[in-house]
């Protein structure tokens, strides 16, 4: 028989978390401070505390779904924790969730942090992956039912890893789909549209990825490793020059340089920083220096 799992939290994330432990055989437990939320999953089994309190006596593996951490605070107050498996996948800053740590084990559980990278439809799907931190002794029991919501990709001990690695990734997301935006706009003001840029752009963005001479994440990840900043065939000022270009059109173009405006800046303070006839990885050196 395959282990009891309790979710506490129903909102898109959570409601298809325990729609996917109900389709694999485990006995689901389920919580939400609007318990109607519930209804749907008592229907296909799922079984619904009265209290937060009950949920947490049903399983040792309890996964969190929620606003935040405080949400978490609030729902468990008081709860005993003893022998639970709290894996909470809401959001908040590592600081947070490395006091949230010592909160849960304060009260006599043990939390592991996750950051689930994909929406809703993606949980339990091929591609689905979840960064966890915390103590892997306690991690390794639940990996089985953990993996399936998405792959286990364990990045440490320390509880706030898994939440630089999501907010890393998210940060890397927005700014990218932001710029894809700001480039249809800039286009769309000569009458342009989406559907004819689109594979102008889904070229680059495969193409920054991979090996070859537009191969940049690869690129600037060896200089930064090392340190050496290679401005042989393009310094950064010549790039900031061009990123002045890019605020200009903007400008003139009558769309947002709000954007444009502060990767332009950035591009400059490593130039006026010394890095003028590095290349774009020097970036990094102002981005270190708040």
């Amino acid at each position: 028989m395959t282990s009891p799992v309790t979710v506490i939290g129903l909102g898109p994330m959570g409601a298809t978390m325990a729609r996917t432990f109900l389709k694999n055989g485990h006995p689901t437990t389920v919580w939400n401070r609007t318990a109607s939320k519930a209804a749907s999953l008592v229907e296909e089994g799922a079984t619904l505390a009265p209290t937060a309190a009950e949920a947490l006596a049903a399983s040792e593996l309890v996964v969190v779904s929620q606003t935040d951490y405080k949400a978490m605070y609030e729902s468990l107050d008081g709860a005993d924790l003893e022998g639970r498996v709290i894996v909470n996948l809401s959001s908040g800053s590592p600081g947070e969730l490395r006091r949230a740590s010592a909160w849960a084990s304060e009260r006599g559980g043990v939390l592991l942090t996750g950051g689930i990278m994909v929406p809703p439809p993606g949980i339990g799907q091929p591609g689905a992956y979840v960064f966890y931190s915390g103590p892997e002794q306690t991690l390794d029991p639940h990996r089985e039912a953990l993996g399936e919501l998405g792959d286990v990709t364990f990045v440490g001990e320390d509880p706030g890893l898994a939440m630089l690695y999501y907010q890393s990734q998210l940060y890397l997301f927005w700014s990218t789909m932001t710029a894809y935006m700001h480039a249809v706009a800039l286009l769309g003001t000569a009458g342009v549209s989406a559907q004819e840029f689109r594979p102008f752009a889904a070229s680059l963005l495969v193409a920054l990825g991979g090996d070859g001479p537009m191969g940049f994440v690869k690129h600037i990840t060896e200089e930064i490793e090392a340190g050496v900043y290679s401005g042989e065939d393009n310094t950064l000022h010549m790039q900031a020059v061009g990123a002045d270009h890019v605020v200009e059109a903007a400008r003139e173009a009558g769309i947002d340089v709000a954007n444009p405006t502060a990767l332009r800046d950035l591009f400059w303070r490593a130039v006026d920083a010394g890095h003028g006839e590095d290349g774009l990885s020097a970036v990094i050196e102002a981005v270190r220096r708040r």
